[in-house]
Parts: C-alpha cells; sequence; structure tokens
C-alpha cells in the first residue's frame, strides 16, 4: 500500500511537470499585478488562467514599464528561454515602452532593434521546440475632441505583423482588436475599461486616478476575452485547451 501510494505521487507529479505553459512576455498591460486585493489595476495576461483548462499553467513574466530591450538586457527573457520545454507557448506583447524615444535604456527603433527582438523571441522559442504567438499593443483610450481614437504606437504594429509574417508566426492584433472595444464602449464610457476614479473613490487611489493606458478588472478581462477568441480561430492544440462558452 505504502509503495503504491509514492508510484501514484510521482505519476502525479510527472503529470504536473509536464503541463504545457503559456508564457507571457511583455509590458504592464500584460503584467500581473502586486496587491490585487487592494489594486484594481489588472492587465490581460493577468487574467487568462480562468479561460484555459487543468492542462494548461500560465506563467505571466509580463514586467511594467519593460520594453523588448530592457526585458532582455534585464536577463529575463533568459529565463524564460531556460525554462521553455517542446509544446509550450510564448505569448510576446512588446511595444508600449518600446517607444519610450528619451530612455535609452528602453527605446528601440521599430524597424531595426525591435524586429531584432521579435525575432529573437521567435526563434530562440522554436529552438526549445515552444510556439511564439506575436500580439500588437493594446492601444490607449485617446479620443479627440470630436469623439475619434487616435492611434498612439506608431510602427510598432506593423512591424510585428511584418515579422509574424516573414517569420510564419501565429499573429493577434491586439492594436485593432482592442481599437473595436474601445469605439464601442466610446469617450465616455470606455472609461470604465482602465483606471478612472475621483478622488476618494477607492483606498488604492485617494487622490483619484485618470490613467488611459491601463486596464481595471473588467477591462483585462475584456481584453484577455479577446485574445481568447482569436486563439479560437487559430490552428493550434491550444484550441482544445479553452473553456467553453466566452464568446459574445
Amino acid at each position: 500500500m505504502k509503495y503504491r501510494i509514492i508510484i501514484l505521487l510521482l505519476i502525479s507529479l510527472n503529470c504536473l511537470a509536464q503541463k504545457t505553459t503559456i508564457y507571457g512576455i511583455g509590458d504592464s498591460t500584460m503584467a500581473t499585478k502586486k496587491k490585487p486585493e487592494v489594486n484594481p489595476e489588472r492587465g490581460w495576461g493577468q487574467m487568462l488562467s480562468s479561460f484555459f483548462n487543468d492542462n494548461i499553467k500560465v506563467d505571466n513574466r509580463a514586467v511594467n514599464g519593460r520594453s523588448s530591450r530592457s526585458f532582455i538586457n534585464e536577463k529575463r527573457w533568459d529565463s524564460v528561454y531556460k525554462a521553455l520545454k517542446p509544446g509550450d507557448y510564448v505569448f510576446i506583447q512588446f511595444g508600449h515602452n518600446d517607444e519610450k524615444f528619451a530612455d535609452s535604456t528602453r527605446y528601440t527603433n521599430p524597424h531595426t532593434s525591435y524586429r531584432h527582438n521579435l525575432i529573437r523571441f521567435v526563434n530562440e522559442s522554436r529552438e526549445k521546440g515552444a510556439i511564439p504567438i506575436l500580439f500588437s499593443s493594446i492601444v490607449r483610450r485617446n479620443f479627440n475632441e470630436n469623439g475619434v481614437l487616435i492611434a498612439t504606437h506608431g510602427e510598432y504594429p506593423l512591424e510585428t505583423r511584418l515579422v509574424a509574417q516573414e517569420y510564419k508566426v501565429p499573429f493577434i492584433d491586439l492594436e485593432y482588436y482592442t481599437e473595436l472595444l474601445e469605439m464601442a464602449y466610446g469617450p465616455e464610457k470606455s472609461k470604465k475599461l482602465h483606471l478612472h476614479y475621483k478622488a476618494g473613490e477607492i483606498p488604492y487611489y485617494p487622490e483619484g486616478k485618470e490613467d488611459n493606458t491601463h486596464l481595471c478588472v473588467k477591462g483585462a478581462t475584456e481584453v484577455a476575452k479577446l485574445v481568447v477568441n482569436q486563439i479560437r480561430l487559430l490552428e493550434s492544440p491550444l484550441v482544445a485547451t479553452l473553456k467553453n462558452a466566452i464568446k459574445k
């Protein structure tokens, strides 16, 4: 009996070790936030695990403030690369901080260093037998006085698409789909997707908050739904691991 229990335990541990892992690499719009019991901010990668069954583990390595350059230079990509095993996935979303022209530690030229970094993520993921998926950056809530949503990401989403096409990488155009989401909510109601709080409304922001880049629980959940519904359209084994009934 004792040996049977040990054998069953070893089998269970082996099954757990063989779970397919989705690694998220990216910036604050994707990252898992600290103190979720009081902090209303969420990254869309933080919400993903609830949409997958128990055969998938989501390991969200995205970090606030990182560009593709700083993510590499801080050895964060190295730690993901070392952990990858055949059949894992790498969800890649950079761009927001690659645009920071005045910051030499983060800025990348979209057509040279940014492109090079994306190609590195793709090639090195494949070296380990993992499957990369590229994402363009989510939009900012940036409506003009006429209620038109103005793009802020320049050439970065285009370069992400071009790398995906050239290297035959699955691509989810989150800039496009989140643009549709923001416009569907409109200039005023779209505040509900972000961090808009009046002074004294919530303890975490006692002086109030107006943030049109980052997401609240509702916004992050909506973006995660967009991601999952696009995964459903991919010819990928991931589709079989999705839970049902999340489409609108």
